[in-house]
């Protein structure tokens, strides 16, 4: 169900973000990255991107054709421990500023990594909200059956911070490796309510209830893209971040999934 609905939201972005690739204001090819060399560069990037990264790079290779992209998804905090171990990756994008400041440290990552986009967190539940959760008061129960993601990584301390501003006490059956696999669970109906982004609920359609907590009571997690400084085609990955960060294209698609500007 989550692939359905998220193949029927992209299937519109992508005949959309064809269009602008080449033809918005202000955004016409840089003749300089349209003349590389064909390649393929890989892209080591939070989970919550998942669904909105692969149409982004449906719209730039739209634009420059000779450059395709690759994706490795993941825990934000286990992309960065797979660089340190010497994974072949040309971009690292990160669910929060920390994860990717770790990476400039260890000398990784450029050290002047890029702002591209915001996130917000809510409560998912199966749908129809069986358990009747109507805030993160609710959740306190034990009764309730709460899955997070794990505090090694961005949503789980994201969740961790959530549920400080609003002095809630949880008690998670689970925590996760990522996001997704938050979500996975209560998709699944494993469970009662799950923390997870804004972005990953709504790519989950029908198939959960989302919850959503007020702004002032809310967390918001910045997302960080970088070039690898081992990387041997710079070029190529440096366009794919200019057309992240600066492109219409780009940026509505990021929008229509849910993402904030940044």
């Amino acid at each position: 169900m989550m692939k359905l609905c998220a193949f029927c939201i992209s299937l519109g972005i992508m005949m959309l973000a064809a269009a602008n690739a080449t033809h918005a204001t202000g955004n016409q090819p840089d003749p300089a990255v349209a003349a590389l060399p064909r390649t393929t560069i890989t892209v080591s990037a939070a989970a919550s991107l998942t669904d909105v990264f692969p149409i982004i790079a449906k719209a730039f290779n739209t634009r420059y054709p000779k450059l395709s992209v690759k994706f490795n998804f993941g825990g934000s905090n286990a992309l960065v421990e797979q660089l340190r171990a010497g994974a072949p990756v040309d971009v690292l994008a990160t669910a929060s500023e920390p994860t990717m400041w770790a990476a400039v440290r260890g000398g990784w990552v450029s050290p002047k990594p890029s702002h591209f986009a915001k996130n917000t967190m809510v409560i998912a539940t199966p749908a129809g909200n069986p358990a009747g959760i109507t805030s993160l008061v609710g959740i306190q129960s034990p009764n309730v059956l709460t899955a997070v993601c794990a505090i090694e990584v961005p949503c789980g301390l994201a969740t961790r911070r959530l549920f400080s501003v609003n002095n809630v006490s949880v008690t998670p059956v689970t925590r996760e490796l990522d996001v997704r696999a938050v979500l996975g669970k209560v998709i699944a109906d494993q469970v009662d309510a799950g923390i997870v982004y804004l972005t990953d609920a709504r790519s989950a359609g029908k198939a959960v209830t989302t919850i959503t907590i007020p702004a002032d009571k809310n967390i918001r997690t910045t997302y960080l893209i970088a070039t690898v400084i081992d990387s041997s085609k710079q070029q190529a990955a440096q366009a794919f971040i200019d057309y992240v960060r600066n492109s219409t294209s780009a940026q509505s698609i990021l929008r229509t999934w849910g993402f904030a500007k940044p």
